[in-house]
Formats: structure tokens, sequence, C-alpha cells
């Protein structure tokens, strides 16, 4: 049991340090247009990172989840809503499932 409470010290700590840092050292405005664009897109690449292999795994089997995936991304590219592509993307990998059975 205390290595889960050294385990759970040492990630806050981890947590805090990555964003308490960039406060600290960074003073002044950043002028780079590259370090702008990247700093930008780092939220995005993080979410995508942490959320696609859920989705791979999401369900029993990969195809489903991979076909799941496609509908979403194609409801997403064509402007649709967050409720139809999440509520299509499940009941697509739900059939898909259902006939892999």
């Amino acid at each position: 049991m205390n290595n889960v409470f050294s385990y759970i010290i040492v990630m806050a700590l981890v947590t805090y340090l990555i964003r308490a840092l960039p406060l600290t050292l960074i003073r002044k405005e950043i002028k780079s247009s590259f370090v702008k664009s990247f700093l930008h897109y780092v939220p995005y690449a993080t979410l995508a990172a942490m959320t696609f292999p859920a989705i791979l795994h999401a369900t029993d089997y990969v195809l489903s989840s991979v076909i799941g995936f496609v509908v979403a991304l194609v409801l997403a590219l064509n402007k649709k809503s967050l409720l139809t592509v999440a509520g299509a993307a499940c009941a697509v990998a739900f059939v898909v499932e259902i006939f892999l059975h």
C-alpha cells in the first residue's frame, strides 16, 4: 500500500512540474511562429495519442472499432455535431460487432 502512495506523489509532482516549469522559465512573449504553431497543436496531438489506442480496443474485435472510427471520421469531416458523430460511431460499431459474433 505504501508503494501506491509513492506512485501518486511522484505522478502529482511530475504533473505539477510540467505545468509550472513553462510559467517560471518563459517570462517573455514567444515570437517564433514555428514554436507558437507547435505549442498550438500539442493539446490536439496529446488527445489523439491518448484516444486512438482506446478506440481500437473499445470492442471485442478491432475491425468493428476501425469501422466505427472511419464512420466517426467521415461524419466529423462533414461537420456533423459531436452527438451525431459519437452516436453513429457507437451504433455502427455495435452493429458490426453483432455480425462478427
